[in-house]
């Protein structure tokens, strides 16, 4: 069972990035969100007190309908899309002009056209108009049910009929300076440097699931940099809303590996696929390295993404006289959110087998690599 909380923030959040900073190196500070895994699993463990392991779902993003009076979950755009219309690999697409008329090399993944079957929206709009029309970029839970149900999204859940739904927050830049004793200037080394502040919209919140409940909520926790805080509370609404899209998705799942039928494998929490080579380096890509593509006799046609998401943690070890120290581990690779893996036949996550070693199966405690399965509409 997976127990869900809201996060509201109380202020402002920092979340820097995982790029390298120095005042005297980078004067300004990136940021990142929604917050990556480490960041909620750290800010709990400081709540509570404790180095507990938390296994983690999300986190996603929540709006709060003052109509309804009810909380609902909001999961990433599908990237396989191009406005409203669905993208699939050429070799799937029968009815496309280009199918078996466009040569590509099979042993990489196989371009994506527009579906064939998916007529454009029809408006009568002009085309002043039409660029105007604002597309959804993170989906309601029940949008995301109905495209698990039917494998395609209607038009109209692409619109935005509420603030936030295009981009749930805005970025405020806030300048540092330190000034030089007894004066009015800037110090010359480390005297300045901007970071970028997070401020989410109103009603607008982060949602988590975990397997294990917390104790004397509501309560309030430091989440970020410069002790920002947020309150976190319980929410049953968002429990609901996530178990019906699991047990949805693990339904196409295996009746599309029982009748050997293709499926799509939406990826709604960044993924992260991480390998070490014989060059004792290690390396991320944007699918995963069990995944084999059909002319090395696997199962991945294609995938559709955007650029990666940069992660950032620390590592903490004893030395020989049994002090810790907390160090900055290597950054890692993350594809993002909202990536849509073609696949001729299911096939299951690597970090989610009891066999896999425990520093894999980290990442999935952690919320990473979180996927829905959908049925291929055709």
């Amino acid at each position: 069972m997976t127990y869900w909380y809201i996060l509201t923030p109380l202020d402002v959040l920092l979340l820097r990035d995982a790029k390298p900073f120095s005042p005297n190196e980078r004067a300004w500070a990136g940021s990142i969100f929604p917050p990556n895994g480490h960041t909620i699993v750290g800010a709990l463990r400081s709540l509570l007190g404790s180095s507990e392991n938390f296994n983690l779902t999300g986190p996603f993003l929540c709006r709060y309908d003052q109509t309804e009076q009810k909380h609902w979950l909001y999961l990433p755009r599908p990237l396989g899309y191009v406005g409203s219309i669905p993208l699939v690999p050429i070799s799937w697409d029968t009815g496309s002009h280009l199918h078996n008329n466009l040569e590509f090399d099979s042993s990489k993944p196989c371009p994506l056209v527009k579906a064939s079957w998916k007529n454009p929206p029809v408006s009568h709009n002009n085309e002043e108009e039409k660029s105007e029309i604002k597309y959804r970029q993170y989906l309601p839970g029940k949008a995301i049910l109905s495209y698990l149900e039917n494998g395609e999204i209607e038009d109209k859940a692409w619109k935005v009929e509420h603030q936030g739904e295009d981009k749930p927050w805005t970025t405020e830049p806030r300048s540092h300076n330190s000034i030089q004793s007894e004066t009015r200037q800037v110090e010359l080394k480390d005297g300045y440097f901007v970071e970028t502040a997070i401020r989410l919209h109103q009603d607008w919140k982060i949602g988590i699931g975990l397997e294990q409940p917390l104790d004397s909520l509501p309560a309030t926790m430091r989440l970020g940099g410069e002790g920002h805080r947020v309150l976190i509370e319980e929410c049953d609404e968002l429990q609901q809303q996530w178990e019906q899209l699991q047990e949805k998705s693990a339904h196409n799942f295996n009746n599309n590996l029982e009748n050997t039928e293709k499926s799509v494998a939406y990826l709604v929490t960044p993924g992260v696929f991480e390998r070490w080579h014989y060059n004792n380096i290690a390396r991320s890509r944007a699918y995963p390295w069990e995944w084999k593509l059909p002319a090395n006799g696997g199962n991945l046609v294609s995938f559709a993404t955007e650029r990666q998401v940069s992660i950032s943690c620390r590592s903490q070890f004893k030395d020989k006289q049994q002090t810790k120290h907390n160090v900055p581990a290597p950054q890692v690779f993350a594809a993002a959110a909202g990536t849509l893996y073609y696949l001729n036949q299911p096939e299951e996550l690597f970090q989610n087998q009891d066999s896999a070693p425990d520093k894999v199966k980290r990442w999935r405690r952690l919320g990473y690599s979180e996927l829905l399965w959908l049925p291929l509409n055709n």
